[in-house]
C-alpha cells in the first residue's frame, strides 16, 4: 500500500513541506561537490532543509547533537541494520538519535537507506543510482557500484527520479549519517506500494547485493499517524512486538492486517529480511516516544521507533523499556 500523505493533516508537524523547489535533481552543488569529491552529475538538493530541520549547517549540527547528548541506548557487538523514524527533528530527533548513536566507534563503507514514498505511487523499488543527496553538510555521495548491484539483483528496483524530488523519509536520515559517518557512502530508495511481495523481493536482493560489503542497512518509518496517544500505543506496540521479535513474517501479517500500524512498514520488512540473511541474530528495541511527548498535544499524536538488528553481547539484550524518551 502506499504510504498516504497523512502528514499533509498537521502542518506542526512539517511545516514548509509545500515549499518545495523544483530541479531537485541539478548538476549545481553550491560549492560542496569539489570538499566531497562529488561529481557534478545528479545532485538532489534538500527538499525540506529550512522546515523539517535546520537549513544551516551550524544549527543542524547543534540540533543533531543535542539529540545524541539526550540518547541513552547503546548496544555492544556487530551491526547490521537500524530503524528510525522520519518525521521533523523536533519532533522525532532524539527517537532517531537512540538508533544513530550506535554508529560511534563503528566503521560502514556504505549506508543503504530504505523508506517508503508519501507522493508517488508505483509498483516496485525507487533508486538513485548516481550523484549524491544535499543536505546543509554538504553532499551525500551515492555508491554507484553498491547501487547498480541492489539494481541487478531483481527487477523490481528501478530508476525513477521523481519519487525522490519532495520525498522526505531518506532526507530525514542523512543528517545524523552524515553527523555519524561522514565517510560513508549512500543509497537511497523508496518503495511505492508496500506489498508482500515487493518486501520480500526487496530484501533478497539486498542481502545478495550487500553480502561481503561493509554496509549498514537503515529501514526509515513512523509508526502510526494521529491516533490519541493511548490507541496508537496500541497500535505501535503490535510493531514494537515483531520488531523485539525479529518476526520480519509476522510484522508483514499484522500490516496486511491493519497497513496504518506504520507508514514505513514494507521498508522495515524488507530491511529485517536482509539483516537476518546477512547474519543478524539479534534485535534490540532502542526507544519508543510519540510526538505528543514534545507539543503536548496527546490528541493526535505519530508514533515514532528506534531499534537495531545485529549480533549482539549477550548483555546488552536485556529487556528495554520504551516508554517516553526512556529508551
Amino acid at each position: 500500500m502506499l504510504c498516504k500523505e497523512v502528514e499533509l493533516r498537521h502542518v506542526e508537524f512539517e511545516v514548509g513541506e509545500r515549499r518545495y523547489r523544483g530541479d531537485l535533481f541539478s548538476c549545481e552543488t553550491r560549492g560542496h561537490a569539489e570538499f566531497y569529491n562529488v561529481p557534478m552529475t545528479a545532485i538532489r538538493r534538500a527538499a525540506v532543509a529550512g522546515s523539517w530541520y535546520p537549513g544551516r549547517a551550524s544549527a543542524l549540527a547543534s540540533a543533531v547533537d543535542g539529540h545524541l547528548e539526550n540518547a541513552t541506548s547503546n548496544v555492544n557487538g556487530d551491526l547490521v541494520a537500524l530503524v528510525a523514524p522520519h518525521a521533523g527533528l523536533k519532533y522525532s530527533g532524539l527517537v532517531a538519535a537512540h538508533a544513530y548513536r550506535l554508529l560511534r566507534g563503528r566503521r560502514f563503507d556504505v549506508v543503504v537507506l530504505v523508506g517508503p514514498s508519501h507522493f508517488v505511487a508505483f509498483d516496485g523499488v525507487a533508486i538513485v543510482r548516481a550523484g549524491g543527496f544535499e543536505t546543509p553538510f554538504g553532499v551525500a555521495q551515492i555508491d554507484a557500484d553498491t547501487a547498480d548491484a541492489i539494481a541487478a539483483a531483481t527487477p523490481i528496483v528501478r530508476e525513477q527520479a521523481v519519487a525522490h524530488q519532495r520525498e522526505h523519509s531518506i532526507e530525514m536520515q542523512l543528517p545524523f549519517v552524515q553527523r555519524l559517518a561522514p565517510l560513508a557512502t549512500i543509497v537511497p530508495m523508496v518503495m511505492g506500494l508496500q506489498t508482500k511481495e515487493t518486501a520480500s523481493a526487496l530484501g533478497d536482493a539486498l542481502s545478495r547485493a550487500l553480502a561481503g560489503r561493509r554496509a549498514l542497512l537503515v529501514a526509515s518509518t513512523d509508526l502510526s499517524h494521529y491516533h490519541d496517544a493511548a490507541t496508537a500505543a496500541r497500535l505501535d506496540a503490535v510493531v514494537v512486538d515483531r520488531v523485539s521479535r525479529f518476526d520480519a513474517d509476522g510484522l508483514q501479517r499484522a500490516l496486511e492486517i491493519q497497513p496504518e500500524h506504520a507508514c514505513g512498514g514494507g521498508p522495515t520488512v524488507a530491511v529485517m529480511r536482509a539483516a537476518k540473511a546477512l547474519g543478524a541474530r539479534d534485535a534490540v528495541v532502542l526507544n519508543y516516544a510519540d510526538s505528543g511527548d514534545v507539543s503536548g498535544d496527546k490528541s493526535a499524536v505519530v508514533g515514532y521507533l528506534a531499534a537495531a538488528f545485529g549480533n549482539f553481547v549477550s548483555e546488552t539484550l536485556h529487556h528495554r523499556g520504551y516508554g517516553g524518551h526512556g529508551g
